[in-house]
């Protein structure tokens, strides 16, 4: 049953396969935080959601197992001061990995509430 309703099934679809995992607790947990941080930050952008492992270790240097491939990580497109508050809302929400690009083209924030190794962590691209 979806029940986050400002994010759609195919915006967090893998974008090399179609494919979704099945909603299991911890993906759950994971929207509902994205909900709301959503709910308080306004429209969000997903970049990138869910990556199958195959599609994961095309695009992506952390192989067939990186955080992605959970369904718990999300790249969003943001910039600026609204950057900024999104990750002030991450921390606050309980968000663990907190990637940060904001230079260049592509500029994003990634974002998952993984668990194991330093727990929260935040790194630049």
């Amino acid at each position: 049953m979806w029940r986050w309703s400002n994010f759609t099934l195919d915006e967090l679809k893998c974008k090399g396969t179609g494919t979704f995992p099945d909603i299991t607790p911890d993906i759950a947990l994971f929207m509902d935080k994205l909900q709301d941080i959503r709910d308080e930050t306004g429209p969000i952008i997903i970049t990138s959601g869910y990556r199958s492992p195959e599609h994961n270790s095309r695009v992506s240097n952390t192989g067939t197992s990186g955080p992605h491939t959970t369904g718990r990580a999300v790249d969003i497109s943001i910039r600026g001061i609204d950057a900024f508050r999104l990750v002030e809302m991450a921390f606050a929400k309980g968000m663990t990995g907190i990637g940060i690009r904001q230079k260049g083209k592509s500029r994003f924030i990634h974002l998952d509430d993984l668990t194991g190794g330093p727990r929260p962590r935040i790194w630049s691209y």
